[in-house]
C-alpha cells in the first residue's frame, strides 16, 4: 500500500511541476488586445462546414456577419448533406451556402466538407483561413484578435479553446473535467513552443495562413484523421510552422450536452482513436488512470498508516489542480474533490470507445462511421 501510495503522490507531482504547469490555465487570448496591430489587414476566408445544425447555425453566422474586422472577410458555409433547414438558415443569416456532396473514399465527413469549401474558395485572394464549427458564436472581435496575434507573432496557425457550454448537471460535473483532460494530455505551453513535439488545436476555432498551410499539403494530408484538430497542429508544427492554442471567453459552443449520454457519445467517438487503436495503449492508459485518479481517494478512505496520508496528500494535488478549471466555469472548488468519480466516468467512457471500434461500429458521429485510416 506505501509502495501504491508512492507511486500516486510521485504521480501527481509529475502532474502538477512536469507538464507545463496546464493545470493553471494560464494560455488564455486575454492579451490579444495588447498586440500591435497591422499595417494591413489580411483578406480572411471563413469557412464552416455544417451538417444538420439547423438549431445553431443562424446564430454562428451572424455572430460572424457582425465581427469587427478592419479588413476584408468572407463566409462560406458548406452544407454537408444536411436533412433540415441548416442551408436555408445559413444564407438568411448572410453566409454564401455551398451543397455539398457525399463524403469521398478516405476522408473524414467534417474534412470533406471543409475540402470542397477550399476548392470553391481557391481563386479568390485571402491570405488566411479560419475553420469554426456549425454550433460556435463568435464575440464581435474575436476575428479581429485572431488575426492580430497571428501578425503580431509570427504564426501560421492560430486556435482558440471555445468556452463549452456549461448549463446542465451533466455539463457542470463533466464538461470542465474534459478541458482538463485535453489540457493534460496537451499541454497548450508546451504546444506553444516552437522546440516542443507536443502540438495541438480545437478544430471549432481555428485560424491559418494560408501559404503555409498549403505548402504543408492541406487537407488531404490529414484526411482521414478522427482527431483532424491536433492532427493538423502537428502537420503545421512539423513542417517548421509556429502554432498557438488558448483558452479563450471570445468563442463559445452553443452545443448542449443535456445529459450524459451525448457527453458520452462525444467522448467515445475519438478516445480508442487517441490511443492508435492500441489494446496494450489501453491497458496502459487504464493502470494510469486507477493510479492517478482512483487510488488516492481509495488509499486515503481505507488505508491505515503512512499510506492513508501520502494517498490524502495525491487527493489533495488533484484537488488543487482541478481548481483553475472549476473556477474558469463559475463552479465551486469543493467539486473537485469527486474528480476521482468524473474520470472514473470517463475511463468508462473510453472502454466503451474500445468496445464501439472492436465490434466494428467505432467513430460513428451523427450516423456516419468515420474513417479509421
Amino acid at each position: 500500500m506505501i509502495w501504491l501510495a508512492s507511486a500516486a503522490l510521485i504521480a501527481w507531482g509529475v502532474l502538477l511541476f512536469g507538464r507545463g504547469m496546464f493545470w493553471r490555465a494560464r494560455e488564455d487570448d486575454r492579451d490579444a488586445a495588447a498586440r500591435p496591430e497591422p499595417a494591413h489587414w489580411p483578406h480572411v476566408q471563413i469557412i464552416i462546414p455544417a451538417r444538420d445544425e439547423a438549431e445553431t447555425i443562424g446564430a454562428t453566422v451572424r455572430s460572424l456577419v457582425m465581427q469587427d474586422y478592419p479588413g476584408r472577410f468572407d463566409i462560406l458555409v458548406v452544407n454537408d448533406r444536411s436533412g433540415d433547414h441548416t442551408g436555408r438558415l445559413a444564407r438568411a443569416a448572410g453566409a454564401e451556402v455551398l451543397e455539398g456532396r457525399g463524403k469521398a473514399p478516405g476522408w473524414s465527413g467534417k474534412l470533406y466538407a471543409l475540402q470542397q469549401g477550399l476548392e470553391a474558395v481557391a481563386g479568390r485572394p485571402h491570405s488566411l483561413l479560419l475553420f469554426t464549427d456549425a454550433d460556435i458564436t463568435h464575440a464581435p472581435d474575436s476575428l479581429r484578435r485572431l488575426v492580430q496575434r497571428a501578425e503580431a507573432d509570427g504564426l501560421d496557425l492560430v486556435s482558440l479553446m471555445a468556452r463549452l457550454r456549461c448549463e446542465s448537471a451533466a455539463e457542470r460535473w463533466m464538461i470542465p473535467a474534459f478541458i482538463f483532460f485535453f489540457q493534460m494530455l496537451y499541454p497548450f505551453r508546451w504546444s506553444n513552443d516552437p522546440a516542443a513535439r507536443t502540438a495541438a488545436a480545437a478544430g471549432g476555432c481555428v485560424l491559418l495562413r494560408r501559404s503555409a498551410f498549403e505548402a504543408r499539403g492541406g487537407l488531404h494530408a490529414i484526411r482521414g484523421r478522427i482527431i483532424d484538430d491536433c492532427a493538423l497542429a502537428a502537420l503545421m508544427k512539423r513542417g517548421g510552422s509556429r502554432i498557438w492554442l488558448g483558452l479563450t471567453l471570445r468563442v463559445e459552443s452553443r452545443r448542449a450536452y443535456e445529459g450524459l449520454g451525448t457527453i458520452r457519445a462525444m467522448v467515445a467517438r475519438t478516445a480508442y482513436a487517441q490511443l492508435g487503436y492500441n489494446p496494450v495503449l489501453l491497458a496502459g492508459m487504464v493502470l494510469a488512470m486507477a493510479l492517478v485518479f482512483l487510488a488516492p481517494p481509495l488509499l486515503a478512505l481505507f488505508a491505515s498508516g503512512a499510506a492513508k496520508w501520502l494517498g490524502a496528500l495525491a487527493w489533495g494535488a488533484m484537488v488543487v489542480a482541478f481548481t483553475p478549471m472549476l473556477r474558469r466555469y463559475g463552479l465551486a472548488a469543493e467539486r473537485a474533490t469527486l474528480l476521482p468519480a468524473i474520470a472514473a466516468v470517463y475511463l468508462a467512457f473510453t472502454l466503451d470507445s474500445a468496445w464501439a471500434e472492436w465490434r466494428g461500429r467505432g467513430g460513428v458521429w451523427k450516423g456516419e462511421a468515420l474513417s479509421r485510416e
